[in-house]
């Protein structure tokens, strides 16, 4: 049996990323071709899956993520990995996830629209340094044999930018757990979540859901909704500057009708409380919020910068640039106006993700290990024969 090593440095209970490393090892343990090890620096445990656990001490940021690179690597040679999965930035590892993007590509996003003031102090951050040399080196190392891309958008990022072959970067779309986010459960708290919100029963709801505030574009959902008066936002999430949007939403006139809910742990709850999604965000790599708000028979509205937009067509939803609030307003009055088609746009909402389960998901990253396997033990017989 081959031993893969899968690496992700810390557990957030409400991150698509993590839910994502979740699904793999959940769908792993029950196939007896890999054994999975998850090198970790804290992680909920999982049964069934052999966890080797790195937690070297630390001060800052850049020595948090150095301290751990250094730490697991020596931890995959221990263990003696056959392949190594990385989900952060080290070099070395053999497959790269690039499930959190390109970070050169989410500075150049971030900057977009911005002055001088704001590039300068990108600039004079040594984090961000950090995380572009460490980024560089590991797209540029010799043990580098793949990169995942959740998305088409991150490998035209990593192509743009890396030395990599286009074979090199294999798309594999996030999974959908479409049994859990389905209409008829999300619905049930309906009316109740309505009423603790003080949201009427019949008016046109938007939710997002998803922390980061800047990057995800709460301040664009709320300047989309200003010019439509009927329409309600809620805002499923937590931010350290959360009362900065709701000075935001005072300033606009929403104040009203937009609610700030925080994390939940009933996600699926608020996707049935409303009648569409908005993620107006400047840089997402996937976004499985998306994918969990089709299943629950939403319509979208979401950026082109949101890798879960190439899910999304004119018979599911509507996209627009990040930065353009007046395409942003006019898809929210094409929502609106779409309102007798709801119906028939949440059954193609939910079909068109139907099939991108988290066991697809897993079945594609197994046959790209069979495939690396094979080829390293061809290699290995080949360097025999030679000798």
């Amino acid at each position: 049996m081959s031993r893969l090593a899968i690496v992700r440095q810390k557990y957030n209970p409400a991150g698509g990323a993590e839910r994502i490393v979740s699904a793999i090892l959940g769908q792993l343990k029950q196939q007896d071709e890999l054994q999975p090890v998850l090198i970790n620096r804290n992680w909920e445990q999982l049964d069934g899956v052999a966890v080797c656990r790195v937690n070297p001490f630390y001060l800052g940021s850049i020595w948090r993520d150095w301290g751990f690179a250094r730490a697991a690597r020596r931890a995959w040679l221990q263990v003696g990995a056959d392949l190594v999965q990385s989900h952060e930035r080290i070099p070395g590892c053999h497959i790269f996830r690039a499930g959190d993007g390109v970070h050169a590509a989410w500075l150049a996003a971030r900057a977009e629209g911005k002055g001088w003031w704001h590039k300068l102090s990108v600039w004079c951050n040594p984090y961000h340094h950090f995380m572009l040399s460490m980024e560089k080196t590991m797209f540029k190392h010799p043990a580098l044999q793949v990169v995942i891309c959740n998305s088409e958008m991150v490998k035209q990022d990593v192509l743009q930018r890396f030395p990599l072959r286009p074979e090199q970067c294999v798309v594999i779309h996030n999974g959908v757990d479409a049994q859990r986010f389905n209409p008829a459960a999300a619905r049930q708290q309906r009316s109740t979540l309505r009423a603790q919100y003080g949201i009427p029963p019949a008016a046109p709801v938007l939710v997002y859901v998803g922390s980061g505030f800047e990057r995800k574009g709460v301040a664009q959902a709320l300047h989309a909704i200003q010019p439509h008066p009927d329409v309600w936002l809620v805002v499923v999430g937590g931010d350290k500057k959360l009362a900065a949007y709701r000075e935001l939403a005072s300033q606009l006139g929403i104040a009203g009708r937009v609610v700030f809910t925080g994390p939940q742990k009933d996600v699926l709850s608020h996707y049935g409380m409303a009648d569409g999604f908005i993620l107006p965000t400047m840089y997402e790599p996937f976004g499985s919020v998306v994918g969990e708000a089709m299943a629950c028979g939403l319509p979208v509205l979401t950026s082109t910068r949101c890798g879960g937009a190439e899910w999304v067509s004119p018979a599911t939803g509507w996209l627009a640039a990040p930065h353009d609030t007046a395409a942003w307003q006019r898809n929210v009055a094409a929502w609106l106006a779409a309102q007798d088609s709801w119906p028939t746009m949440a059954a193609q909402a939910r079909q068109r993700v139907e099939g991108q389960t988290e066991q697809h998901m897993v079945a594609q990253m197994l046959a790209l290990y069979r495939s690396l396997l094979s080829d390293q033990h061809g290699h290995a017989s080949q360097a025999v024969r030679l000798a």
